[in-house]
């Protein structure tokens, strides 16, 4: 008899701590609000660049590309302000960028002058605003190719740190989005002659 009020005691504190971790919102300090802010960085600047190049090219397929980034991560932009404001949270904090990925594939030394894995230099960015043509397509595939492999890599240290639904479920995405976008921009710069940069994945 004690032993089944002890078992049934235990399964329902099981049940009670699986809702309980499902509803309760993520801290500040939380994996989950680090990605939402940084990757919302990250999209920015991903956008800004993408405005350059779909306005700079007259090459339909690059302007496509150009159009779908900007349209994609800007929703998904939206999605991560939607959610830190439904969790109660700011949408910037005090807290370093990255330090909810302290440990899982980013050492604070990215192969970039910026603090974000892939992210553009200021320098980087001047010379894409600057170029024309041919050169500027080139520049921007390898900044964006490099810049999806740092949203790939923020996505899926993301997915080995939260298991909440509607967060790791747009890191899949961001993921997979972007694995493929990777795939047609490289495709996309051996049209052109050119290579990507070094891979910072690994």
């Amino acid at each position: 008899m004690a032993l089944g009020v002890l078992l049934g005691c235990l399964v329902v504190a099981a049940v009670l701590l699986l809702v309980v971790g499902r509803t309760t919102a993520p801290t500040d300090a939380s994996a989950e609000a680090g990605f939402a802010r940084d990757m919302s960085v990250h999209h920015a600047q991903a956008v800004e660049m993408s405005f350059i190049a779909r306005d700079g090219s007259q090459d339909e397929a690059l302007r496509r590309l150009g159009y779908d980034i900007i349209v994609t991560q800007t929703a998904q932009r939206g999605m991560f302000s939607g959610w830190l404001q439904q969790w109660g949270l700011n949408q910037s904090s005090e807290r370093p960028a990255m330090a909810w990925m302290a440990g899982h594939g980013h050492d604070g030394t990215a192969r970039t002058s910026a603090a974000m894995p892939g992210m553009a230099g200021e320098e980087e960015l001047k010379r894409l605003r600057e170029a024309a043509g041919k050169e500027q397509e080139i520049l921007f595939l390898q900044l964006m190719i490099r810049h999806h492999e740092g949203g790939v890599q923020m996505s899926q240290a993301l997915l080995k740190l939260s298991d909440r639904d509607e967060v790791a479920t747009m890191a899949g995405h961001i993921v997979n989005g972007q694995a493929g976008e990777i795939k047609l921009m490289t495709d996309m710069l051996r049209q052109r002659g050119a290579q990507p940069l070094p891979s910072i994945l690994r």
